[in-house]
């Protein structure tokens, strides 16, 4: 598809004008018609707001019932829209891009949750998209704001899920990217007794979500843990669908070793990852007969591949992961129940995510056109060196993956293997010649 990425559209802000934003909600309705009801709602970005306020906008020209929640975390939104009794919940943030950057996210709903639009909605709307449409903007009129009401409704979800806890005597750090999750915060840890100290947490709109904070930059959330002789950190990203840890001595601990804790604790047999899994998750699962189900990257192929097998959890090494009875990765909701199993086992966040020993691993993104992306699933040379590559790494019992970004103008280079040194070595050796062969 042209502008539905893995994790919907995602491009500059100044991209998403008001006719780009009624030819979204135009194509939605060829989807699904005019008697729809939507809920909107987005992340703390600037572009949010007003991108917000089209949407209404369009809805309002197309004679569609719509409100609106402003800033919630995308699970929060997912969840709410369904209990709510809408049908759609258009969810506008670009996730843990800088702030420069938006998206948007569709959901609609399924048989017992929200689920991200199908592909025939997608495709409706790409249609949309490319044809020329006389907009002429109205006014969107005066409607109660449902932002408490979802707020309180996702808040009670989380304590729900949760069941009972006591986290008395954890202290806690916490970065909230100054995205979405800054809304929650640290208000049910501390209800439930932990010691949080909160970083990032600027709930309005503006320029700050992502900017050195959060799950893409850990480092004052490292420095916080460390200095202050916290038990272990939680990071969120933008929108909240995900979340890393620090552990007491300022390690991180990542999806792949959330997915083993947590799979652990429920004593679950099978678990479903993507081809970005640490070697070191692979190995758990196969010394502790747990079934590996391997998917493309992508959150939806994750969810896709639990419902098909009736798997119970799911994720990515990014930090989103999805619980058992969870449509989507929820942020908040996993950082919860890992203090809970930290609270529970009283053991530290570092010994139990000593029960998977990662694999030396090192991304390395280049910068790629649209144009180079397809050349690298088209053009010979490039597979031929990928091969080449694939070879080398046999000496350190690695594995490479090479793929290009769904959601930005890069080519992702990934390789494992059990010496480092040599790993960085030749990823920035096939960043160069992969550049010169694209």
């Amino acid at each position: 598809m042209k502008y539905f990425g893995t994790d919907g559209i995602r491009q500059k802000a100044d991209q998403f004008t008001p006719e780009f934003l009624y030819k979204i909600a135009r194509g939605l309705v060829d989807y699904a018609g005019d008697t729809v009801k939507v809920l909107i709602g987005g992340d703390t970005r600037e572009s949010s707001e007003w991108i917000i306020r089209d949407l209404e906008s369009a809805f309002e020209n197309l004679g569609v019932e719509y409100q609106t929640i402003d800033v919630l975390p995308t699970p929060g939104i997912n969840y709410c829209f369904y209990q709510m009794g809408f049908d759609f919940a258009v969810d506008v943030t670009a996730s843990h891009n800088p702030y420069t950057d938006n998206g948007i996210k569709i959901f609609e709903r399924g048989e017992t949750s929200g689920t991200k639009l199908c592909e025939a909605g997608c495709e409706k709307i790409e249609e949309s998209l490319e044809k020329e449409l006389f907009y002429d903007a109205v006014s969107a009129s005066a409607r109660e704001n449902l932002h408490d009401d979802a707020l309180d409704l996702y808040k009670s979800h989380l304590e729900t899920y949760l069941g009972e806890a006591d986290f008395k005597g954890l202290k806690i750090g916490m970065d909230c990217a100054n995205g979405a999750t800054s809304v929650v915060n640290k208000s049910i840890f501390e209800k439930l007794g932990a010691n949080v100290e909160l970083i990032n947490a600027d709930a309005e709109y503006g320029t700050g979500i992502n900017h050195d904070c959060g799950s893409t930059h850990l480092e004052k959330l490292q420095e916080l843990v460390k200095n202050n002789q916290l038990d272990f950190g939680v990071a969120f990203d933008g929108d909240g669908d995900r979340c890393l840890l620090v552990n007491h001595e300022g390690e991180v601990v990542d999806g792949d070793e959330i997915i083993a804790i947590l799979a652990n604790y429920l004593k679950l047999g099978k678990i479903a990852i993507t081809v970005m899994a640490n070697q070191g998750l692979l190995n758990w699962a196969k010394d502790n007969k747990v079934h590996a189900e391997i998917t493309a990257v992508g959150d939806s192929n994750v969810a896709a591949a639990m419902r098909e097998q009736d798997i119970k959890i799911g994720g990515e090494q990014s930090g989103h992961i999805i619980l058992p009875g969870e449509a989507t990765g929820d942020g908040m909701l996993t950082a919860l129940m890992i203090t809970k199993v930290v609270a529970e086992t009283k053991k530290s966040l570092k010994d139990l995510a000593s029960i998977m020993t990662k694999f030396p691993q090192i991304i390395v993104n280049m910068d790629a056109t649209p144009e180079q992306k397809k050349a690298l699933k088209e053009k010979d040379e490039a597979k031929n060196l990928l091969l080449e590559f694939n070879q080398k790494l046999d000496s350190v019992e690695g594995r490479l993956l090479v793929r290009p970004s769904g959601t930005e103008n890069l080519i992702r280079i990934t390789m494992w293997g059990n010496d480092s040194e040599a790993i960085e070595k030749l990823a920035n050796e096939l960043k160069t010649k992969l550049g010169e062969v694209l």
